[in-house]
């Protein structure tokens, strides 16, 4: 279990869409001040839908549970208000705006601000030199990559003191995947927290302090990341190494299970 002092806490979770199809079933992850949480799982085991009810996104959930973040609870609260208390998230997709230059991207970022905003862009443009010779370039003109780099300096014009990062390495040739993933790794050392959904399993706990794998809607496995990349389960389902032995089976829980 994550034991350290959590600055984003969600205890029991259980969402559903339209009040009827329950994606997240008993739910509950610690992400820590200055730790980065991979959230691992196959297509359609929840993890999106996670991410969109920390953050609002889906009205009237979750049905039960809790989420908290800096001790404050924030079931119901819309979108706009998590992101002012210091919740950052970039979508899977990137969910940048094409039709606006890479600059009017980034000042919606900071929407949620009064304040001066120079030295934040200095700073993400500084972690991505590409943005500042695009800055009046058409987003939707960008590679996947620059896309990708311009949805993450977006949030980080948040100040957000925790950044959910939803596949930034989707779709993206291996050589970005590891500046992405660099790029990640400043972002945590610079203080922010990171809780991050990645299909490339080995990267994410490459990065990772803490990991929780998430199958059909339920948590079955977490430790850190050094233990979760030396299960025999993880290896083989989620990181391509086929075992000699088959894999042990599942030991039950009344709340969750973990794999023996």
């Amino acid at each position: 279990m994550n034991e350290a002092v959590p600055i984003l806490r969600v205890t029991n979770v259980e969402t559903a869409y339209y009040g009827r199809l329950t994606v997240l079933r008993g739910v509950s992850l610690r992400v820590a001040a200055g730790q980065v949480v991979a959230l691992l799982g196959s297509n359609g085991a929840g993890k999106t839908t996670l991410l969109r009810t920390i953050m609002g996104l889906i009205p009237d959930q979750p049905e039960k549970g809790s989420v908290e973040f800096t001790g404050r609870r924030i079931n119901g609260w819309d979108p706009e208000n998590v992101a002012r208390l210091g919740i950052g998230y970039v979508p899977e997709g990137r969910g940048i705006f094409p039709e606006l230059t890479v600059d009017e991207n980034l000042a919606l970022g900071a929407y949620t601000r009064s304040d001066d905003i120079r030295p934040d862009l200095e700073r993400v443009t500084t972690l991505f030199p590409v943005l500042r010779a695009r800055r009046r370039q058409l987003a939707g003109t960008m590679s996947g990559g620059e896309q990708q780099m311009l949805a993450i300096a977006r949030a980080l014009l948040m100040r957000p003191r925790l950044l959910m990062m939803d596949e930034p390495s989707l779709g993206l040739a291996p050589r970005l995947v590891s500046e992405i993933f660099a790029t990640i790794r400043q972002i945590n050392a610079d203080g922010t927290a990171i809780l991050l959904v990645e299909q490339n399993a080995r990267m994410a706990l490459s990065v990772a302090h803490f990991g929780y794998v998430l199958e059909s809607g339920r948590l079955v496995l977490e430790g850190p990341s050094e233990e979760l990349a030396g299960n025999a389960n993880v290896q083989e389902l989620y990181l391509g190494i086929t075992q000699e032995q088959p894999a042990k089976g599942y030991r039950r829980y009344k709340t969750r299970r973990r794999w023996a």
